[in-house]
């Protein structure tokens, strides 16, 4: 258990929260959640002793093992992938280096056999003959192989040490687990597998991530950094979420009928709560939100960004047709013999290895040439491109937010784009701001602005969500799940995919899987079918 008294917390003299009293307790999973510098890494920081509060305390028995996902990919470059992992519980590394050192002297005395002894007792104890074992299952369940076990982690690719690091964390079954964004880097098969892992785990889990779809998965309550204050609220994101929008429009209409309002919420709490197939919700937390009230939902200050596209014009009958298209680039194959046709209302998304869908995508807007085949575009389609590097956009540019948009905008008067930048989050003396020192997600904001005033009826779009918060992605979410046209569009958000796409194109080495339905519905197609 964390019991947390009176926190509050100041940082450059930024007050990020206050008076914040919370219980975590064992075997629940709990998801923190906030705007981008609302303090959520903090906090982390902060239960884990690594940051002293200004004030308030965290209190942790003595006897309760914290793990903590690990940040810095370099700091185990001098170990092999074993040692690193079995760091993960420090008593039991320090132990296995003290008997190797003792079992190496040759002058092993009668009081180093007494040690020996007490040391191996202690070692038993922790599992330490089934710590190899323990670290191969792991890693394996993440999708690194065996013979990676014995491998100094300097020689590991960066997709590897994530791994490895996640695994390191999990180790020795800790009583208190902390995870800071522990999706970023995972393909989705290691993500559903350490969904599996914490939504089965019987300790005290809390999690920082960007990820809906995971946070919904595993978390049995979210805890929301706000209004400088933190708040606990049971259940998953999507009810939070939801709820916390139904309590916004409470709130603008306060004057306007309240008592159905509430009767409104109390209807969403009573579905919520009987709808099992949100999240793995225990009974427990399903009689606890049973008996929430209207008061205890979450109110919220996030601002959410505008993101809507409208077509200029409607598709013809043509849309995209692909043929035998192939892609190399330094001798190595990208994609081969791709062929396909796009037709009226397709929103397809793409997976397979990221340099192939970029390269692909490259093509299709005709900023690189195929290798060999062709593909040709309806006379009616008018294209949006989201690509995954923006450098070229912005890189050197001293242009202000206002005078780079009035570069895409029809309407060039100063009302109307301050206007349309209000809705994107960019207000007041903001939009004066030089575009080549923006954040990644602002610049992200200022390319979704670009394409929506562009009015096309085609959407490509390469990791549309990078560098954006759980605010941001949702906007986005929700623009490309109402556009009307077809999109083309390659994402490592498992929601998005799975919201937005009624077909999808898996790129192979050897051409394509193409397979008309949901990401979740291609998912169990696959297993049906062997495929993984």
């Amino acid at each position: 258990m964390i019991t947390v008294n009176n926190l509050s917390f100041n940082f450059g003299g930024q007050l990020l929260f206050k008076d914040v009293n919370l219980k975590f307790t064992p075997g629940n999973c709990y998801g923190v959640i906030g705007a981008n510098g609302a303090g959520k890494s903090t906090f982390l920081r902060i239960l884990c002793r690594e940051l002293e509060p200004t004030k308030g305390e965290v209190i942790i028995p003595d006897t309760v093992r914290m793990s903590v996902l690990k940040q810095n990919h370099f700091e185990f470059d001098d170990y092999t992938v074993l040692d690193t992992v079995i760091m993960g519980n420090e008593r039991l590394y320090s132990i296995m280096k003290e008997k190797d050192a003792l079992y190496m002297k040759e002058d092993f005395s009668e009081e180093d056999g007494i040690r020996a002894s007490e040391l191996e007792g202690e070692f038993a104890e922790l599992n330490g003959w089934e710590a190899e074992s323990d670290v191969s299952k792991l890693i394996q369940g993440l999708g690194l192989t065996d013979d990676l076990l014995y491998e100094q982690m300097v020689n590991l690719k960066e997709s590897e040490k994530v791994k490895v690091l996640l695994a390191q964390a999990l180790f020795g079954n800790p009583d208190i687990i902390l995870l800071d964004e522990p999706t970023n880097g995972l393909d989705i098969d290691a993500i559903t597998w350490l969904e599996d892992f914490l939504s089965d785990y019987f300790g005290t889990v809390l999690v920082v991530s960007h990820d809906r779809h995971f946070l919904n998965d595993v978390c049995t309550n979210i805890v929301d950094i706000d209004f400088t204050g933190i708040k606990m609220y049971v259940g998953n994101y999507e009810f939070w979420y939801e709820s916390s929008q139904l309590i916004q429009r409470m709130i603008k209409q306060q004057n306007k009928k309240n008592e159905e309002k509430i009767k409104e919420l109390q209807s969403f709490i009573s579905r919520f709560s009987a709808n099992k197939s949100k999240s793995r919700q225990a009974t427990s937390r399903r009689k606890l939100l049973d008996k929430l009230t209207v008061e205890e939902l979450p109110a919220s200050s996030r601002r959410y960004p505008f993101i809507g596209f409208d077509m200029d014009r409607e598709a013809g009958k043509d849309i995209l047709t692909v043929t035998d298209l192939s892609k190399s680039e330094n001798g190595v194959s990208l994609f081969k013999n791709i062929s396909f046709t796009v037709q009226k209302g397709d929103k397809i998304a793409l997976l397979g290895n990221e340099m192939s869908i970029t390269a692909l995508l490259k093509v299709l807007m005709e900023e690189s040439e195929p290798d060999s085949g062709s593909f040709k575009w309806g006379i009616s389609i008018t294209k949006s491109y989201f690509p995954k590097d923006n450098i070229d956009y912005f890189d050197g540019c001293r242009d202000s937010i206002l005078d780079w948009m009035r570069r895409y905008s029809k309407d060039q008067t100063e009302t109307y784009l301050r206007g349309f930048l209000g809705r994107m989050l960019f207000s007041g003396d903001s939009i004066f701001k030089p575009v080549n020192v923006l954040s990644g997600g602002e610049k992200a904001r200022c390319m979704f602005s670009r394409m929506m005033l562009f009015g096309s009826n085609f959407l490509l779009l390469d990791q549309p969500t990078n560098h954006l918060d759980l605010e941001s992605i949702t906007a986005v979410n929700n623009g490309l799940s109402d556009f009307k046209g077809n999109i083309l569009f390659y994402s490592h958000d498992y929601e998005t995919i799975n919201t937005v796409a009624n077909r999808i194109i898996e790129i192979k080495e050897d051409g394509i899987y193409d397979y008309s339905g949901t990401y979740e519905e291609y998912i169990q197609y696959k297993k049906e079918k062997n495929l993984i």
